[in-house]
């Protein structure tokens, strides 16, 4: 049996980098004599097997050949007499597509060794562009590598431009967008995944709802970047800095959908886009199915960052029902997943990504001291039904108004 190790491991292992998955590709064998070995079968598509005793996976050297739109849209042919570097070929990037001996020799058909060292993201050949994921595959490596100085070769660029143009990228399934999307909001630099779309106009494509955002002005004394795209990128950018949470990411991401609706007579000011966006980002989240968990916290950080940006300016009243509506009040909440997005949209500004925001510890305090009132008066009177409520709302705008001027006393 010929094993070699394949893909992301070994072009981790080039790079110095942790390996936290092996995956093997196996030539010379079928089937059959892999099961007589105690390997058991996983794979759906193709001949996968887990090792019987590590439970890696181990793949049958294949081929693949185009048969149909999409990324399943291939008739696969694994036999023992497929080599190694027919198995490889078919892979998306060069720096994935080298395999190494158990014993660390390297083996690389395609140059993968030498678009590491220097940092290039190319294309292995013009199969590349028989599937779509393969572009959102791409934005997702720059998203975990851009710091390391990774760039996308011009004549890759080139070909996923033309899968966007012929239309291949349409083919696309909200599941594995969501899918590839998740695992770039949890990259090292998430933006960049966004960037990498955008530049091959994949973008307008897959998130038309972000790419609209380009190109529509703000007001420069508050966003001196002006762009409302770039600046949503840089609230991504400062997200993934202040929390690894990719519900967060995502909530500073998508925070100013409602510009991209503003009337054109306002512009560059965006009145109501805490709301005008609600329906947008409901509409984004119903077709790529994103997780409930993420949509709320999403709705929230639009509908009221506005409202915690302005803390101190804001009625005892109003700041008493945004964090009545943002659940504040309860034993388990997302208060601090909130601030968390509303400090990276304060600091995903040109010029202030490095701003204190004493916002969130505002909110902070007028919570607790909104929960910490005594209702064992209006529980134990004769208050009764929606006057109790009533009651007890008053008593928490009385202590969130006693956190707000004892700030604004310093």
């Amino acid at each position: 049996m010929e094993i070699y190790l394949v893909g992301g491991a070994v072009r981790d292992k080039l790079l110095h980098l942790p390996v936290t998955e092996q995956d093997w590709v196996v030539i010379g064998e079928t089937p059959e004599t892999m099961l007589r070995q105690g390997f058991l079968p996983v794979g759906k598509d193709f001949p996968v097997f887990l090792h019987p005793k590590t439970h890696e996976e181990y793949a049958l050297a294949r081929t693949e050949r185009k048969s149909a739109h999409g990324y399943k849209g291939f008739t696969v042919h694994a036999a023992p007499d497929v080599s190694l570097e027919e198995d490889l070929i078919r892979r998306d990037l060069t720096i994935n597509a080298m395999a190494m001996t158990e014993e660390g020799q390297l083996i690389d058909p395609y140059g993968g060794q030498q678009d590491l060292s220097q940092r290039i993201f190319r294309h292995v050949s013009p199969a590349f562009c028989e599937d779509p994921v393969r572009i959102l595959r791409v934005a997702r490596f720059a998203a975990r590598y851009a710091h390391l100085g990774f760039t996308l070769a011009d004549e890759t660029r080139r070909l996923m431009q033309s899968m966007v143009t012929t239309g291949e990228i349409d083919y696309l399934v909200p599941e594995r967008v969501w899918a590839e999307l998740f695992k770039a909001l949890n990259e090292t630099s998430p933006s960049a995944f966004f960037y990498t779309l955008k530049d091959c106009g994949a973008l307008a494509k897959i998130f038309p709802e972000l790419d609209n955002l380009f190109g529509v002005p703000q007001p420069a004394q508050y966003h001196p970047e002006i762009d409302t795209g770039v600046h949503s990128l840089m609230s991504l950018e400062q997200a993934a800095l202040l929390s690894s949470s990719p519900a967060v990411r995502f909530a500073a991401l998508v925070h100013d959908l409602g510009k991209a609706v503003s009337p054109k007579a306002y512009l560059p000011h965006h009145y109501g886009h805490e709301t005008n966006g609600l329906p947008i980002l409901e509409a984004m989240c119903r077709r790529l199915r994103v997780p409930n968990a993420f949509k709320i916290l999403a709705r929230h950080v639009m509908q009221y960052h506005t409202h915690c940006h302005r803390a101190t300016q804001l009625r005892a009243a109003t700041l008493t029902d945004t964090l009545a509506a943002l659940g504040a009040f309860k034993p388990v909440n997302t208060m601090d997943a909130f601030l968390l997005a509303c400090e990276a949209d304060a600091r995903g500004r040109t010029g202030f990504e490095n701003r204190p925001y004493p916002q969130a510890e505002i909110l902070r305090l007028a919570a607790k001291a909104a929960v910490a009132v005594d209702t064992s008066s209006v529980l134990n009177g004769e208050l009764q039904g929606a006057k109790i409520g009533d009651a007890i709302r008053r008593l928490r705008i009385k202590a969130v108004a006693d956190v707000i001027n004892a700030h604004n006393a310093l």
